[in-house]
């Protein structure tokens, strides 16, 4: 058995397509790469455990107020900094 890599593959494909050996191969609907990648994306989906109201509203809380936190931290070492610097200079 033979490896052949993927360029080699695509290699193969060119020549065969050159010589008319996929001619029977016509673009369908299920054919389409486009229309495939959004079919498995659905499938996907369907897999997917979403949380329930009650959860989401609570991480969502969660990160609103992790956030606010971050700002007031962030806020206040930039002030103190301020101030500090300001004591530096003069």
């Amino acid at each position: 058995m033979q490896i052949i890599s993927i360029s080699g593959m695509i290699y193969l494909r060119k020549i065969r397509a050159r010589q008319g050996l996929f001619k029977d191969q016509k673009m369908t609907v299920t054919n389409n790469k486009i229309f495939r990648y959004f079919k498995e994306s659905k499938d996907e989906l369907r897999k997917v455990t979403w949380p329930s109201r009650k959860e989401a509203i609570k991480h969502t809380l969660i990160v609103i107020g992790v956030s606010i936190s971050v700002a007031v931290f962030l806020g206040l070492a930039d002030y103190l900094l301020n101030l500090g610097l300001e004591q530096l200079i003069k």
